[in-house]
């Protein structure tokens, strides 16, 4: 697959990928959903999470809520909330290197039809002692595999989602497109031309809108609108 080239959901691809423009953007919502939208048998992946401790619920605790899902494969839990790196570094714990990481998951793509992977912030941020990230890890990936950006809906959007696929153009990965985190009902002119815009800009396809307030349906309500908030 050529750099930067956009297929449809619903394709060869194996792994999908899902990183963000920022923190806070609903990469766990979109994952949830993407988890709801594909075929067959499936399993998502956190390679890292900070910021809960021991006992509290993480972000794949939200992909069951939501999802239903029961295939979650959690690597490394931190105390922090701040990037991998740093939260590891602070708390003396020696992450795993992305390699480690693409094997697991290669294993998996082996006997799961999806393998969604969801990131920690953005693209460029760290996930191993060596500071290697998301982009790096997918280097190591033997099975086919695609990213998902996902992406605010206002102003600095196009700014940030463009330096997202730049970073992953540059290193020849292919990317599947772009989904808007959390769209409001009632979008403003910047959101209204966003939707517009992001294709333009960035060279790949707006996928996915996932309306505001998503999280905070029940698991009833989410299976039976995700599929929807697709193209």
């Amino acid at each position: 697959m050529s750099p930067g080239a956009a297929p449809r959901l619903g394709r060869v691809t194996r792994i999908l990928l899902v990183t963000g423009t920022d923190t806070g953007v609903g990469k766990t919502i979109t994952t949830a959903a993407l988890a709801v939208r594909a075929t067959g048998s499936v399993a998502v992946v956190k390679p890292a999470q900070t910021g809960v401790g021991p006992d509290e619920p993480g972000d794949l605790d939200d992909v069951h809520r939501l999802s239903g899902l029961t295939k979650l494969h959690e690597g490394v839990r931190l105390r922090d909330p701040l990037a991998p790196t740093t939260a590891a570094r602070r708390e003396g714990v020696r992450l795993p290197p992305v390699v480690a990481h693409a094997r697991a998951i290669d294993e998996l793509a082996r006997t799961n039809d999806t393998v969604l992977v969801e990131g920690a912030g953005g693209i460029l941020v760290g996930l191993d002692a060596e500071g290697n990230n998301l982009a790096d890890l997918a280097g190591h990936l033997t099975s086919p595999f695609g990213f998902v950006v996902v992406a605010r809906a206002g102003l600095g959007t196009l700014n940030h989602a463009g330096l997202t696929v730049e970073a992953l153009r540059s290193r020849g990965l292919p990317i599947d497109g772009l989904v808007i985190g959390s769209l409001p009902e009632q979008p403003d002119l910047a959101e209204e031309c966003n939707l517009e815009d992001l294709p333009a800009t960035t060279g790949v396809p707006v996928l996915g809108r996932i309306p505001a307030g998503a999280g905070s349906l029940s698991q009833e309500e989410f299976v039976a609108a995700a599929p929807g908030w697709f193209e």
